[in-house]
């Protein structure tokens, strides 16, 4: 009975040692990558927590408002709810822009050099 050998890969690429990790770790460049990132996530993760619990709040809290009719069946709480939803969608495109302009060259450029042994 014949194994089936994985088809080899278009470019082999050298597992950089443990020590290369640590020096990319400390360097500026990454530190540059990895505050790029969290000055964007973290406010952006907090001001949604904030955006939720405040719906959450509220819907607990302030019946009378939420209940409140805008216009034939649609209430604030409904509004609110889908805010809900497109908040979401919204942050989740506004990331993925971020991601592919700011931290994805900069990451590409970090591995290639990992790769080629730079």
């Amino acid at each position: 009975m014949a194994t089936d050998a994985p088809p080899p890969s278009k470019a082999e690429h050298r597992l950089p040692p443990t020590e290369e990790f640590v020096r990319v770790q400390e360097s500026a460049e990454f530190g540059e990558l990895r505050h790029s990132y969290r000055s964007f996530a973290f406010p952006l993760t907090v001001a949604f927590i904030a955006w939720y619990l405040l719906y959450v709040l509220l819907s607990n809290f302030a019946g009378d408002f939420m209940g409140a009719k805008l216009f034939g069946n649609i209430n604030v709480a409904l509004v609110f709810g889908l805010a809900q939803f497109l908040t979401t969608f919204l942050i989740a495109w506004w990331y993925s822009r971020h991601a592919a302009t700011k931290l994805d060259p900069k990451a590409e450029a970090i591995k290639s050099r990992m790769e080629n042994g730079a």
